[in-house]
């Protein structure tokens, strides 16, 4: 993961897919659970704003976000691969840890 403002792509009008660390939960004062979201956007703004309107689609009420970052390449291990080709596919790919 490449981390700071670097976007981390080549300039080939692909977006860059973006990874968000952070924690949810799906009522206000509930105990927060890790989350990693992935999608692709253009920049990093657009990256968080839309991370956030999937998670409170998918009915989370809060989330704290940590971290961001641009993903280096394809990963190897599940379910972070899995979630990396649905962000290909223009998914926002949201892993959330029970």
């Amino acid at each position: 993961m490449i981390s700071d403002n670097d976007n981390g792509h080549s300039d080939d009008d692909s977006p860059a897919i973006f990874i968000i660390l952070g924690q949810i939960c799906r009522r206000k004062g509930g105990e927060m659970k890790p989350v990693h979201v992935m999608l692709a956007a253009p920049d990093e703004d657009t990256a968080v704003r839309l991370c956030l309107d999937a998670l409170s689609s998918k009915g989370y009420a809060e989330a704290d976000l940590d971290q961001i970052g641009v993903m280096a390449g394809r990963p190897a291990e599940e379910p972070h691969a899995s979630a990396y080709n649905g962000a290909i596919a223009g998914e926002v790919a949201v892993i959330a840890f029970d």
